[in-house]
């Protein structure tokens, strides 16, 4: 019987389902090495190995086979794709167009040594769209956007994502939560098309305008709108939530409970970016990797308590999510102070801090970065993570968000204005 690799229930599914993989043909208890490879969008190859003993009626089960070896141990039925490594250093694995799958070759060799004999092969198409959604361009207004729609005519909950300073037009998580069901509008808000870089001041009207959008598209429930944002995005989803009517429920990711770095204007008042003293970003002498995390001031003083944003006036849900390995800033201790200030006025919250985990806490199956080039300072920055704590992390992240939305988007309690 020939060496088969299998990936099921399909080999084409979306990033974030898990699936089984499994070889059939093996010798009994034959040695072989399973391999993974990817090549992203700039032609980078990214790629994890790891070392298996057949069974003894030569199948191997991944969600039952303990690896022995290689870019991971024990039994994990993701670890091929939550491990892959590029072969240069600092290298993010972030997809740009979601219209195109990202193809992982699955490779089965002889024994544990030079993987030089090659017994069978597979490829995982990996998918960011589901069937059927909707990926629409937006350039209404000043809004700089894509809409995601799923199919059919809804009402869907409607979502607004937000990623971090690094800027851009990030599309990866809004299209998989499309894919989930949600109708979801990716946003920009700095570092795209005229967009600058680096910001003098946010406008709290940009972000109000992407609400009253997401709110007119017929497809979306009336039932308030949810936010999510990892970073810097994740203070402008507290910001929204805290500011502008609507919004009902936000997600923060490895975020902060005051405005980070960019003043952000609203209508007859500004909050001002917590203070910060880059004097104090070290720089490693070996890897020349930068670490922010003893940059901002203490938010404990009282003379930056300005730049908090007043998140236990507002009406709408909360949910926090950091990592306790975050090199980036200290997310778990900052989100600590805004959940218990919610606390202390009685609002319901929900907050779970991950060991291991580290500042990107992506969709699952992504694999960990601990360290890139950060797109707006231009220097390679420690981001944290251990790789098994944070793919579990990724994992129960990615459940957690969207429970909590589908929790508290469907029902029709609005909150209304906050201020």
């Amino acid at each position: 019987m020939a060496v088969q690799v299998m990936v099921l229930p399909s080999p084409r599914c979306l990033f974030d389902d898990p699936v089984q993989i499994r070889v059939v043909g093996l010798l009994p208890q034959q040695a072989v090495t399973l391999r993974a490879s990817l090549v992203d969008e700039s032609g980078e190859l990214f790629q994890a190995h790891a070392r298996y003993r057949a069974g003894s009626s030569g199948e191997l089960d991944l969600g039952r086979s303990p690896a022995l070896g290689g870019s991971y141990l024990g039994v994990e039925p993701m670890g091929l794709l939550w491990s892959l490594q590029s072969k240069a250093p600092y290298k993010r694995l972030a997809k740009r167009n979601v219209l195109t799958p990202f193809c992982v070759d699955l490779e089965v060799y002889e024994g544990h040594g030079d993987m030089s004999c090659l017994l069978g092969k597979c490829t995982n198409e990996r998918w960011f769209l589901g069937e059927g959604v909707k990926r629409i361009s937006v350039r209404e207004g000043h809004l700089k956007a894509t809409l995601f729609l799923p199919p059919g005519p809804g009402p869907f909950p409607g979502l607004i994502d937000l990623y971090g300073s690094g800027g851009g037009l990030v599309e990866y998580r809004a299209s998989l939560l499309a894919s989930r069901g949600f109708v979801t509008l990716a946003l920009a808000y700095m570092a795209f098309e005229d967009l600058p870089a680096m910001p003098e001041i946010l406008e709290l009207g940009y972000f109000e305008e992407a609400v009253n959008f997401l709110q007119k598209q017929q497809q979306v429930k009336d039932t308030g709108i949810g936010v999510l944002g990892l970073s810097k995005g994740a203070d402008l989803a507290l910001s929204m939530a805290t500011f502008l009517p609507g919004i009902k429920a936000a997600v923060s990711i490895s975020g902060s409970g005051f405005n980070s770095f960019i003043p952000l204007r609203g209508d007859g008042f500004t909050v001002p970016p917590h203070p910060y003293d880059l004097g104090r970003m070290k720089t490693s002498d070996e890897s020349g990797l930068v670490d922010f995390s003893d940059v901002l001031h203490d938010h404990r003083d009282p003379a930056t308590w300005d730049c908090r944003i007043p998140v236990e006036r507002s009406l709408a849900k909360f949910l926090f999510l950091s990592g306790l390995d975050d090199r980036n800033w200290k997310s778990d201790l900052y989100c600590q102070d805004a959940v218990q200030r919610l606390q202390q006025h009685g609002r319901e919250v929900e907050f779970c801090s991950y060991s291991g985990a580290g500042h990107l806490l992506e969709p699952p199956y992504l694999p960990l970065c601990q360290a890139s080039i950060h797109k707006v300072l231009g220097m390679f920055v420690h981001w944290g993570g251990q790789w098994r704590e944070h793919a579990k992390a990724q994992e129960d992240a990615w459940r957690r968000i969207q429970a909590f939305f589908w929790q508290h988007l469907m029902d029709s309690d609005i909150p209304k204005s906050k201020l």
